[in-house]
């Protein structure tokens, strides 16, 4: 019998993660390519990446998976997402300028938050993982966008940023994204809290 698309998604899910823990590049590779085209961008993004970097970011604190196995997958998605990602700057939409504050290097959820904008009509300014305050906001005097996007696992790393920030949020429409993304920092420096999943944040966006 044909695989219902939630048994095939479970199915991608489970084949992914076996594909990290044996450092199985065509298979990680194979398995993409299946999703992609037979489901949309947002499924492809909320029921399969998002979820296997969460389940093998767990495994790895846990001690079943070795730092290796997760970079290596999480560097093989990213290359992925960056490949869709091409000429996202193009086009007349209004602009998003994406970064991750100083010290997070975690941008994956970030590109992914970029790919769905632009699904929506969106130009997307990447500047990426570990970004100074002071190249977003010369980013955004040169640019004038229409959104500024920091995204952070950690509050921490907005808390080190709150006074840069503050300033920012003068400028610019400010929001924030990602597990760091509290009421209370938001509040403090001005910014819009993107909350719910990434769909949905880009949406409301």
């Amino acid at each position: 019998p044909e695989q219902g698309p939630d048994r095939a998604l479970d199915d991608a899910r489970e084949r992914l993660i076996r594909a990290a823990q044996e450092y199985d590049e065509t298979t990680l590779h194979a398995v993409l390519d299946e999703v992609l085209a037979g489901f949309s961008l947002e499924t492809l993004l909320r029921e399969l990446i998002l979820p296997v970097l969460r389940e093998l970011g767990a495994e790895w604190e846990r001690g079943s998976l070795e730092i290796g196995q997760e970079h290596f997958a999480s560097n093989l998605v990213r290359e992925r997402l960056l490949a869709l990602a091409r000429s996202w700057g193009r086009g007349g939409g209004p602009l998003a300028v994406l970064a991750c504050p100083t010290g997070e290097r975690h941008d994956i959820g970030l590109i992914a938050f970029g790919l769905l904008l632009r699904s929506h009509g969106w130009r997307i300014l990447f500047l990426g993982a570990d970004t100074p305050l002071e190249t977003v906001h010369k980013a955004v005097v040169a640019t004038q966008p229409e959104v500024v996007v920091l995204a952070a696992v950690e509050t921490a790393r907005f808390e080190a940023e709150s006074e840069a920030m503050r300033r920012l949020a003068g400028t610019t429409r400010l929001a924030l994204s990602g597990a760091g993304a509290s009421e209370a920092v938001c509040r403090r420096v001005g910014a819009e809290r993107l909350s719910g999943d990434i769909v949905s944040a880009a949406e409301n966006l």
